[in-house]
């Protein structure tokens, strides 16, 4: 009995402590129809799933959450650093969180119940928002040329679960390589591998994230003359067999104050909900962000990005139906 007693305390413990790691949990209620009215009766606490503490992702996440706190309304939200597009979906769905940043290709490998998904996924869109630049950076004295170089190299294919991951062994399978057999991947988060990158202990890295991204900027701002971007674009076409949501672009030299553009493949972010969230819930959030913008772009530039006219563009992943009552009240195009 007493064996079964502490089994139990031992379980309980272990349980709060993984709510506790995985953010403030939702406490908004699910979605009773009716007219959606943009008014939240009750206080409601919410957690966003963010990323890496270097990244876009988490700058954004965190000015996000002091200004839906800073409406006055009956929503307060927190922000937490997590691994990025693929857990934030997963916890999103379990509860952890009830708003998850995430890369558009994985939102959409949820809908569909492909990629990282063994089944479809019960999440919708408030919102299109910035846009990732696909980095791929290389030690200049590894050697590496592209993509298919990286064979037999220490390569940092970002933290697990993340969006960057996702795209990095996209790549990599799009250039000839098994990423399983063919580097020796280094599963890390940005800030330890910038920190690899200027020892020396990583050859190159992949980052998917907005511009410009802090810890990026570190990197090149130490480590600039060690260091060079790759030009991925020629394995686009092999990527868009996957899903055509990916495109080409081009990060501007000013950026990071390199020489030149650098051109690379980029795919949107999205914000996500559940789809059964409660819909003046998901009405406050979308007006939010894009009634507080500015203060947003203060965070960080890549907020520049987020507009009206692209805010509906997030198939195949449905815009929630509060998201889609707050735009039209906006006079976002249809």
């Amino acid at each position: 009995m007493k064996r079964m007693v502490m089994a139990a305390g031992i379980a309980l413990v272990l349980t709060g402590a993984s709510a506790a790691c995985g953010g403030r949990q939702d406490a908004a209620s699910t979605d009773a129809g009716g007219e959606v009215t943009c008014t939240v009766a009750n206080e409601t606490r919410l957690g966003i799933a963010t990323g890496n503490a270097t990244g876009v992702y988490f700058a954004l996440g965190n000015a996000y959450a002091e200004q839906i706190g800073a409406t006055g309304g009956n929503v307060k939200a927190t922000a937490s650093e997590t691994g990025a597009s693929v857990q934030n979906i997963q916890q999103l769905v379990a509860g952890s969180y009830g708003v998850a940043f995430s890369l558009a290709d994985t939102a959409a490998d949820a809908i569909n119940g492909t990629g990282s998904f063994d089944s479809k996924q019960p999440i919708a869109a408030l919102a299109r928002i910035h846009t990732n630049y696909t980095q791929v950076i290389v030690r200049k004295a590894a050697g590496i040329k592209d993509v298919a170089g990286m064979k037999g190299k220490r390569v940092s294919t970002g933290s697990p679960k993340s969006g960057t991951e996702v795209i990095a062994n996209r790549l990599l399978t799009a250039a000839g390589l098994d990423p399983a057999k063919d580097i020796s991947a280094q599963k890390l988060d940005l800030t330890k591998t910038v920190d690899g990158m200027k020892e020396g202990s990583i050859d190159a890295l992949f980052w998917s994230g907005g511009l410009p991204t802090p810890g990026i900027t570190d990197l090149l701002t130490t480590s600039g003359g060690q260091v060079e971007f790759l030009d991925i674009t020629p394995l686009l076409p092999e990527l868009q067999k996957i899903n055509p949501v990916y495109e080409t672009g081009s990060i501007p030299a000013a950026t990071y104050k390199l020489a030149g553009d650098t051109p690379t493949i980029v795919v949107p972010n999205l914000l996500l909900v559940k789809d059964d969230l409660d819909a003046n819930v998901a009405c406050v959030l979308t007006k939010t962000l894009f009634d507080r913008k500015p203060q947003l772009e203060q965070a960080n530039a890549a907020a520049k990005e987020i507009s009206l006219d692209q805010a509906r563009k997030t198939d195949p992943v449905p815009l929630h139906r509060g998201s889609v009552k707050a735009l039209d009240d906006l006079g976002a195009p249809k």
